[in-house]
């Protein structure tokens, strides 16, 4: 005998979690400007929260086993898709399957790149706001230097890769990132969408996957530490700033755009398009 009025704790159906999705890509792109902007610039500020529980998380982790310290890492960088997913923001990557909306023919391309436009320079202002703060506050300068020291280390691995590979990372990075996003339209409570974020998150930074809101505020934070920091801290940590010449201007800048057009890639097209084309394409 089947109970009447219960409420329904599965998951949402995966055709339906398609039409979640594309209502709300059409609805984020229709929302006003001055909105768009201070939600994206909540999210900048979300990531940068999670960057900085990673960077924290991580220091002296170098005596950890490697697997382990980065899935630890990855569990705290969680937090920051939480936030947004909970707290009501703008991210750029998860911005990009606004592509299904113009697959659809609900959206024009113009609309979607201004929107790409407002939120990824707001994301990038709440990252730098955020950067600011935990510099001033003299957070990096916690465990003797070593959160400082592993904020320079993060920073100067994710400098080391070449254009091509920063691509690549950045496709595979926002095809989590945006799955993590579809996993959490199936969840009908809060505490199923925490669960959700929790282990895609972590898997794409344990493997090194480049995140570009994230690495807005990643790589200033190193930044502003090696150009600075006072001679007690690099006292402290036993390097120079020339140790960690790569963290400059131009390496940053260089990192954000591959990552940038891989995260587009990853996530609107390899997540966005394809679910389109499964559940929302019109067949003929």
């Amino acid at each position: 005998m089947q109970i009447q009025n219960m409420p329904n704790y599965g998951a949402v159906p995966p055709a339906e979690m398609a039409k979640l999705a594309e209502e709300a890509a059409v609805g984020k792109a229709k929302k006003h400007p001055e909105v768009t902007m201070v939600l994206a610039i909540l999210a900048g500020i979300f990531i940068a929260i999670a960057g900085m529980f990673y960077s924290v998380v991580m220091a002296g982790a170098q005596d950890m086993p490697y697997g382990l310290a980065k899935l630890v890492g990855g569990i705290a960088f969680s937090t920051g898709l939480m936030l947004v997913v909970l707290c009501g923001a703008e991210l750029f990557t998860s911005s990009t399957l606004l592509l299904m909306g113009k697959a659809t023919g609900r959206l024009k391309f113009r609309n979607i790149v201004k929107n790409w436009t407002l939120v990824y320079a707001g994301n990038f202002i709440g990252s730098i706001l955020f950067a600011l703060l935990i510099f001033g506050g003299g957070v990096w300068e916690g465990g003797n230097g070593q959160v400082g020291l592993s904020s320079l280390y993060i920073a100067k691995a994710k400098l080391g890769h070449g254009f091509m590979q920063d691509i690549i990372l950045g496709i595979l990075c926002n095809l989590l990132v945006c799955l993590t996003y579809w996993m959490t339209l199936s969840a009908r409570t809060a505490a199923g969408k925490m669960m959700a974020c929790i282990l895609p998150v972590a898997a794409f930074v344990a493997a090194g996957f480049e995140h570009s809101v994230a690495n807005m505020y990643l790589l200033p934070m190193g930044y502003m530490i090696k150009e600075l920091a006072g001679p007690e801290f690099w006292q402290a940590i036993g390097y120079t700033a020339q140790d960690f010449a790569v963290i400059n201007l131009s390496n940053i800048l260089w990192n954000l755009l591959p990552v940038t057009i891989g995260n587009i890639i990853g996530g609107g097209v390899m997540v966005g398009l394809s679910k389109w084309f499964v559940y929302l394409r019109v067949k003929g």
